[in-house]
Order: structure tokens, then C-alpha cells, then sequence
């Protein structure tokens, strides 16, 4: 009987053993990453995306990866996230790549160029025009490897405090608006000024700014910016497109085995499609409601987009000059983009012209 007793605990305690040790084993090997993003957390769609991702990491790995999103500011300033990944101070960001052109203007081709391609040309530039190739080229040199995880389609024009009726109305005016933008329209005669988002509304209010671009309807309205800038304008020609991207440290990326590699991937490719679908969707119930909230909506005069067009124009023949890496890439975008403007006009533009036309008149 105690042989028996003895054999028996003796199984019990091996089998306890046995179930209990693949539980630490998979708690150990899970990884854990944090992901820094330049969003505060009351942008539901952005900073939402940069959840969402994490969430689907976690799921497509049943567990075994896990990355935590900070909002913006609380691991690093939203202008210090390139570092952060580069150096290894945090894995991966959630950002646009606009915040980082004073280190390499070249990033400016992955956030969206002034009079650029629109969202879907954006995505066919990256997969299969050849933009992913040079832009990983261009992010080695700083210890990261990019994708593309979202885009906000093309951003409105920003809120104006005052009616813009001529080129004159540019000169002078004080604007918050950083990247390429700024440049151009410095030339144009404009202050460009660099504010946070949370600091946009006091500085709008109390007039130390004349005007500010933030992204579009859906998140400006939720910073209420019509309520101090009630002039709304149309379109945002320095992005055609807002891609955002999530910057990996590549000793981060070599770290993990090929199987997390693919699980990121994928999840970073469904935020890619699923952030411009919910801007798409999202946009048009804002606009009524700032529209019935007294925003005063209205188009660029065209004077004022050809001297923008033609001050673009200048700033990449400057940046081609001071930049190698904006050189490279330059001639090989702007060739796509002459194709896809050329294929649009064809369909697209025909179309969408037609469409909105008979929509309008009929409704």
C-alpha cells in the first residue's frame, strides 16, 4: 500500500509538473513591445488604429506577441519618435513621417508631397510602384524599418480666423503647420508656426495664430475649431495624402522570429485599408455637422493654388539639392505620378466629375 501511495503522488506531482511548465515556458517567450505614437488619445480613428493594430498582433499570435500603445508625449515628444525606435528606447512608433522631413526631407515622400498622390495612388506607389523598396533604403540609414499602416485620404485646407480672398491674404498670415507644407508656404508669404494639437484652440482664441490645419472633418471637430477659426477651406494641397507609418527598431525586427514577423505584417496591412475606411465613412457626417455648427466651408481661391502649385514646384528643386536621398527618389515618384494623373484623367476623374455633378443636381 505505501509502494502504491508513493507511485501514486509520485504521478500526480510529475503530472502537475507536466501542465504546469508549458505555461511558464509560453510566458516567457512571449514578446513584449511598447509602441510610442504622436497622437493624443481622444483621436479615435489615429490613435484608435494604433489600438487596433496592437489588439490584431496579439490575436493572429494567440498571444504570443503583445505591444502596448502610448498616446503621444508620454514616452517621447511626437518630433523624437525616429530617435526613440533608432536607438532602442522604445520598439516601434505610430506616427507621420511629416514630423521628421527637418532630419531627411526625403520622409516627406512617404507622409504625402504638397500636390502629391491621392490616397490610392499613395498605396500603388508603395506596393507596386517601387516606394516601399526606396523608402526602406532611406529608413536603414536611421536603424528602422517602416510600414504602412493607415491614411487619412487628402486633409482639409485648415481653419482661418479671416476670409482668404486673394494671393494678399496669404502674406503675413501666422499658420500652424509644420513639414513640406510650411516651406511652401513660406514662399508664399505665410509664418509657418509648429504647435502641438492640444495647443491649437488657445492659440487660435487668444490670436497668436491666424490659422491652423489639423487632419479633416471627423478630427477637427472634435477639437472644435470652429468655434475660433470659423473659416474652412479647401483642399489640403500639401498632403494628397496623409500615409501613416509604424517605424520598427531593426534589432527589434531581427529579433523576432519569422512567424511574428508575418503576424505584424499583417495586422499593419488591415490598419492600412481599415484607417482609410473609417475616415471615408466618418468625414461626411462631421462636415454636416460643422457645417450646422456655423463653419463657413469654402475652395481655395485659384490664384492662390497656382502660386502654391508653382511654390512646390521650387521647394523640390531646393530640396533635390540639399537632400541625396531626396534626389534618388524624387524623379522615380514623380514619374509614377504622371502615370496615375494620366490614367485617372481617363476614368477616375471622368466619372467622379460626372457622378458628382448628376448626384448634386438631383438631390
Amino acid at each position: 500500500m505505501k509502494r502504491r501511495n508513493f507511485l501514486t503522488a509520485t504521478a500526480a506531482a510529475t503530472g502537475a509538473g507536466l501542465i504546469a511548465a508549458p505555461s511558464v515556458s509560453r510566458a516567457q517567450d512571449v514578446v513584449r513591445w511598447r509602441m510610442s505614437t504622436s497622437w493624443p488619445n481622444t483621436l479615435d480613428v489615429m490613435y484608435g488604429s494604433a489600438e487596433l493594430l496592437c489588439e490584431r498582433v496579439k490575436e493572429l499570435s494567440g498571444g504570443r506577441f503583445e505591444i502596448r500603445a502610448f498616446p503621444g508625449g508620454e514616452i517621447v515628444p511626437a518630433p523624437q519618435n525616429l530617435e526613440a525606435v533608432g536607438q532602442g528606447s522604445v520598439e516601434c512608433c505610430h506616427t507621420l513621417a511629416s514630423f521628421h522631413v527637418g532630419r531627411e526631407p526625403a520622409f516627406a515622400f512617404d507622409a504625402g508631397m504638397a500636390f502629391g498622390l491621392n490616397a490610392r495612388q499613395q498605396l500603388a506607389w508603395l506596393v507596386q510602384g517601387g516606394g516601399q523598396k526606396l523608402l526602406r533604403d532611406l529608413y536603414s540609414d536611421f536603424n528602422v524599418v517602416n510600414f504602412n499602416v493607415g491614411n487619412t485620404g487628402v486633409q482639409m485646407g485648415g481653419w482661418f480666423r479671416k476670409e482668404i480672398k486673394s494671393l494678399d491674404d496669404i502674406k503675413g498670415l501666422t499658420m500652424r503647420i509644420g513639414g513640406i507644407g510650411g516651406k511652401v508656404l513660406s514662399k508664399l508669404g505665410a509664418v509657418p508656426q509648429q504647435i502641438a494639437p492640444g495647443d491649437i484652440y488657445p492659440s487660435l482664441e487668444k490670436g497668436a495664430i491666424d490659422a491652423a490645419e489639423w487632419i479633416g472633418p471627423h478630427d477637427d471637430y472634435r477639437l472644435g475649431l470652429h468655434r475660433v477659426a470659423p473659416y474652412y477651406y479647401s483642399p489640403g494641397w500639401w498632403e494628397g495624402s496623409a500615409a501613416i507609418t509604424c517605424l520598427v527598431g531593426q534589432d527589434a525586427w531581427a529579433s523576432l522570429p519569422a512567424d511574428l514577423q508575418a503576424v505584424f505584417a499583417t495586422a499593419c496591412a488591415e490598419q492600412s485599408r481599415d484607417m482609410l475606411a473609417r475616415y471615408d465613412a466618418l468625414n461626411p457626417i462631421a462636415i454636416r455637422k460643422l457645417i450646422a455648427e456655423g463653419a463657413k466651408v469654402a475652395y481655395f481661391p485659384r490664384e492662390v493654388m497656382e502660386a502654391a502649385y508653382a511654390a512646390a514646384q521650387e521647394v523640390w528643386q531646393e530640396l533635390s539639392d540639399e537632400s541625396a536621398r531626396f534626389a534618388e527618389i524624387y524623379p522615380q515618384w514623380k514619374a509614377f505620378q504622371q502615370d496615375e494623373v494620366a490614367w485617372f484623367r481617363i476614368a477616375e476623374n471622368a466619372l467622379d466629375g460626372f457622378t458628382t455633378g448628376a448626384v448634386t443636381r438631383n438631390q
